[in-house]
């Protein structure tokens, strides 16, 4: 298997499936900034020019697997013992619920602050879309916050399995990696993590984790990128 992977990008999140399913794998960087993902090489594998992308390699061939959601489904099935996703049922449904919020309407969110021009070429409009991008990403990352809030309270209450709370059920996976790649977006943007207590408080627990920290070491990331603003 490989997976083509930038850094910082939504690609952490399969990137942290595969090191916590104990998947052997080969870690292909893809530099964003270069513009390695418009080569013919790459567009031949990924039309669209996008991480992340998947490679798996089985005796009819490979398969070529793009889109964050198809990737970890992908995932659950090639690795069952793993449980990345929770048992069918109730659990995995709630699952693929927040993955799908998570990548149909937080994601494309920021789309709007970091990459304006996708949706405009006025420099005044690009401005305007970016302001009020940043306003409806704060309250996108509240509503996450509540979702931390709550799986706190439910680990404690004795409701959700566990030796801590995740929000991808009894250990980390796909939606806590998720949250963490939001919540380390908007300290990009101006948005102080300290903000979301619970938020924050994962995504420290999850650095913590061996196969993250894998991920973490091997992107060089920082999980905090906020800088006040000057006085």
């Amino acid at each position: 298997m490989k997976l083509y992977y930038a850094p910082g990008a939504c690609s952490f999140v399969p990137h942290c499936v595969l090191e916590l399913a104990g998947a052997t794998f080969e870690p292909v960087l893809v530099k964003l900034h270069k513009g390695e993902q418009q080569t013919p090489d790459y567009l031949a594998l990924n039309p669209r020019g996008q991480v992340p992308v998947l490679v798996d390699t089985g005796p009819d061939g490979s398969d070529v697997i793009t889109q964050i959601t198809a990737i970890v489904q992908h995932l659950d099935v090639r690795f069952p013992e793993a449980g990345v996703l929770p048992p069918p049922g109730l659990a995995r449904t709630r699952f693929l619920e927040t993955l799908a919020w998570m990548n149909n309407t937080v994601h494309p969110t920021f789309t709007h602050i970091f990459m304006p021009q996708k949706f405009t070429d006025h420099p005044e409009a690009q401005q305007a879309i970016r302001t009020h991008a940043v306003g409806q990403y704060r309250t996108l990352l509240q509503e996450l916050e509540s979702l931390c809030t709550r799986a706190a309270a439910a680990h404690a209450a004795g409701a959700l399995p566990g030796a801590l709370p995740w929000l991808s059920g009894a250990h980390p996976g796909a939606l806590d990696a998720y949250a963490l790649t939001f919540m380390r977006w908007g300290s990009m943007v101006g948005i102080d993590p300290a903000q979301f207590p619970a938020l924050w408080a994962l995504a420290q627990r999850l650095v913590l984790v061996p196969a993250v920290a894998r991920v973490v070491e091997r992107e060089r990331l920082q999980l905090n990128l906020y800088k006040p603003a000057a006085a």
